[in-house]
């Protein structure tokens, strides 16, 4: 299973035939065919031998599911790799050794279900966002992967797009991961140019994007948050809550690299 197709692009519409791969398509009609459980003799197969890109988000989500701090998180279950663009690095699940399974993987299916990665809760679709022209909202796509062990496409059940969202409790983590496809697609403008790889100001992104533990201390230490223009109730969600803190750190990045002014310095 791979992680989701995400993508940004400005003011140009993607013409998706071109740039999918042989084992994608589009939804025709706004319904598909699948049906995962116990039954289907591929059962847990897409739980081995993955490349599982995590995102921002999915981190909080398995670091709070396991009470962990994302330091030890970051150390025992990912690895660096490469990211959407040359300008950023990814971060990856780090598969056991024996077999090359999910590390979450039990011996009757997720530990982590209910805070299972993004593209756990997708399959077997895949999401692509995009700009569109000079709006401000992202235009949605999504994509059907064909892997020739799925079984569950063969099951007689059908679902649209929206049941589906609501199936695999899709919402917040869209949210958020399209939160990070815009800030990654700023990163793509290589905002720290001449500080070279892994220099100070992308070691801060790093930290901000992926260790939000870290990033909280680091807030605390430099009083961030009242540095800035916040509403009460915003100020408290992001004091205790992790996706809150995400969302500001985000924010703040592009406000001190050079993007958009999200947040305003008092």
């Amino acid at each position: 299973m791979p992680a989701f197709f995400l993508t940004i692009t400005e003011r140009v519409m993607i013409d998706f035939a071109q740039i999918l791969p042989p084992d994608r398509t589009k939804i025709e009609g706004g319904t598909f065919q699948f049906h995962c459980h116990p039954g289907v003799s591929c059962y847990l197969s897409c739980c081995r031998k993955v490349d599982m890109l995590l995102f921002p988000y999915d981190i909080v989500l398995l670091k709070n599911h396991l009470n962990l701090h994302s330091a030890v998180f970051l150390r025992n279950y990912t690895h660096i790799c490469k990211g959407s663009h040359p300008f950023f690095p990814g971060l990856a699940l780090t598969m056991r050794k024996d077999e090359l399974s999910c590390p979450f993987l039990g011996e009757v299916g997720c530990s982590v279900y209910k805070n299972r990665p993004s593209a756990c809760r997708t399959y077997p679709l895949e999401r692509g966002v995009e700009h569109v022209g000079n709006c401000l909202e992202l235009k949605v796509h999504y994509f059907m992967t064909h892997h020739p062990y799925c079984k569950g496409h063969f099951e007689a059940r059908h679902y649209s797009i929206d049941q589906w969202e609501r199936d695999q409790m899709l919402h917040e983590c869209n949210q958020y991961n399209d939160f990070w496809a815009e800030l990654d697609a700023f990163f793509a403008t290589n905002p720290w140019a001449g500080e070279g790889t892994a220099g100070a100001l992308q070691q801060l992104a790093f930290m901000v994007c992926y260790n939000v533990d870290d990033f909280r201390s680091y807030a605390e230490k430099h009083n961030l948050l009242n540095n800035f223009k916040l509403p009460k109730d915003e100020r408290r969600r992001i004091q205790k809550d992790d996706g809150a803190l995400l969302r500001f750190g985000f924010d703040w990045l592009e406000y001190i690299l050079g993007g958009r002014k999200r947040i305003i310095k008092k």
